[in-house]
């Protein structure tokens, strides 16, 4: 049991219980029986007159989370991305919420990139303009000039905002595991968790540097593309609180009268926005994670920019075929490659009614059935499935949540640069150029043959293994309810089973590998030289080979029988 009142900041404890107290949520907060630990409930029972009883749960949730500050601000923007956690009418709320905040004063400005660089402003940047172009609870924006000439924008971290973040997400850690070990709910989505990868993601947030250091990737990786760039890191000039980047002079992307003005292709625009997402997700997995119209800029030529580059999601290979799995399963309308693509991501940590998870995601492959491919909005398909999951109390991973919202906003911004776009037909040849690398016989050679070797490997060593274990059983060395007759016999026969599995595996990887280098010769492209004579060659090595691998498996089978 978690006992609240044992933690040294008591005071931010009470004033969180109170704001959600007095935005309506009292009643929870008694059924969780936080009171009794904070020791405040006389303080509660006196009910705020103030709540506006026509505002929505979600509403109320907001308005709770603006007035707890920063912290609680981007847990909700976090939240606003898990559709699997929470309802849709709270989802749709806390995407609403506000991160102006004033800015903090010149003179703190000056102190803090003083402090860090341990050098005069002045000698750090040749001018620097005293007025914020932005200012967010985190971190201000101010426009400057490197020594060199060079235009720059500088990111400066708000005083003192790390202690208080430190503070909360203490606080929330507590409050998590409290609920997981109160509460049915918190058994089934494990808070602890999700405040966990919120923290980290937060942490880095904090430092500037790992902004950086994700605008150095996304520049690799896209550095032979063309119809988009990403501005430039001045190394010299960052630090884990400043960050300073490369001023782009360029349009918002939502800025439509300013880009007809400019004589700017909006149809254009919208095609190479759209296929930038889609290499970021399918071909890199490393993909901007808030990619709304204030962080991209177009440029002449309508070349598309890429800014803040704080909020990120990574996916592995396997992450990218699920999604590819996933997204077939939309375009083909097919319930049953979604149903496994929810599978195959481990979402379910509980038992789940499979038949009626799979007639649901069918009713609601109906309800697009008689939509044309060109008019569905995969975002929202997305949003759909995973909302699904949440009544189902199926965790989806956070970069699919991600990577969901992401779509969205990119369906958003699609329709109104070219309505007659539909992100699906750019996403096609993305997709299918994933599909055959991932399914190419290169690929696939070299990931059986690694496999072949592993199993083989496994298998050679499984019969003194399991022959250890035995002997184990034989000690006494294990307590079983049950006894075993004839051991030695079992053993026997497993030994003999698994040895000619072993002799087969490896017999199969070496046939693989000598008709690689047969094939792979063949068509190697010596014009001068006889195939079949390199071929024949090739084969002797091979064959040679392959007689070392067979004689020493065989060795090590009779050694290890003549042991026992």
């Amino acid at each position: 049991m978690v006992d609240l009142s044992r933690y040294r900041h008591i005071k931010r404890y009470r004033q969180i219980i109170f704001v959600f107290v007095k935005h309506g949520f009292g009643t929870i907060i008694d059924q969780l029986g936080i009171f009794d630990y904070i020791n405040i409930r006389k303080k509660i029972e006196e009910k705020d007159e103030s709540i506006d009883e026509k505002l929505s749960t979600g509403g109320r949730l907001r308005l709770s989370l603006e007035e707890l500050g920063t912290t609680f601000i981007k847990l909700g923007q976090i939240l606003s991305t898990r559709p699997d956690i929470l309802p849709h009418d709270v989802i749709v709320e806390l995407e609403k919420l506000q991160d102006a905040v004033p800015p903090f004063p010149f003179d703190d400005v000056k102190s803090l990139i003083e402090s860090e660089f341990d050098d005069k402003l002045g000698n750090i940047y040749r001018e620097f303009n005293e007025i914020p172009l932005a200012a967010a609870s985190i971190a201000q924006v101010h426009l400057a000039r490197l020594n060199s000439g060079r235009k720059v924008v500088v990111k400066i971290q708000r005083p003192g905002i790390e202690r208080n973040i430190d503070l909360d997400l203490m606080v929330l850690k507590d409050l998590a595991s409290f609920i997981d070990h109160h509460t049915k709910y918190g058994k089934l989505y494990n808070f602890t968790k999700t405040v966990q990868e919120f923290e980290s993601t937060l942490k880095n947030e904090l430092d500037f540097r790992i902004e950086g250091e994700n605008a150095e990737t996304f520049k690799e990786n896209f550095s032979k593309d063309k119809g988009i760039s990403v501005p430039d890191i001045s190394w010299i000039h960052t630090t884990r609180r400043v960050l300073t980047m490369e001023y782009i002079d360029g349009i918002p992307l939502n800025d439509f009268e300013a880009l007809d003005v400019a004589g700017l292709d909006r149809k254009l625009i919208a095609r190479n926005l759209g296929i930038t997402i889609f290499n970021q997700i399918l071909r890199d997995g490393f993909f901007h994670g808030d990619p709304h119209p204030g962080n991209i800029m177009v440029l002449p030529d309508n070349e598309i920019t890429f800014l803040d580059f704080g909020m990120i999601g990574k996916l592995n290979d396997e992450r990218k075929l699920q999604f590819l799995k996933m997204l077939m399963g939309i375009t083909f309308k097919n319930s049953r490659l979604i149903l496994e693509a929810i599978i195959a991501i481990d979402a379910m940590t509980h038992h789940v009614n499979m038949k009626k998870l799979e007639r649901e995601i069918d009713a609601l492959r109906d309800k697009y059935l008689s939509i044309p491919l060109n008019e569905i909005k995969v975002g929202e398909v997305f949003k759909e499935v995973f909302n699904l999951a949440f009544s189902y109390n199926i965790v989806i991973p956070s970069e699919f949540t991600m990577l969901a919202k992401t779509l969205v906003t990119l369906e958003g911004l699609v329709a109104k640069l070219d309505p007659e776009l539909n992100v699906l037909e750019i996403a096609d040849p993305i997709a299918r150029n994933l599909m055959f690398k991932s399914f190419s016989p290169e690929k696939i050679g070299v990931e059986f043959i690694g496999g072949a070797l592993d199993y083989g490997s496994l298998l050679r060593g499984f019969p003194s293994i399991f022959h250890n274990y035995l002997r184990k059983l034989e000690d006494d060395e294990f307590t079983m309810q049950f006894q075993m007759k004839g051991i030695e016999s079992v053993e026997k026969r497993f030994e003999k089973i698994f040895n000619r599995i072993t002799f087969s595996v490896v017999l199969l990887a070496v046939s693989i590998i000598i008709a690689g280098i047969v094939i792979g010769i063949g068509g190697s492209g010596y014009a001068d030289i006889e195939v079949y004579t390199l071929s024949i060659t090739a084969l002797k090595v091979g064959l040679i080979v392959a007689s070392f691998i067979i004689v020493g498996l065989i060795l090590s089978i009779l050694r290890s029988t003549r042991l026992k």
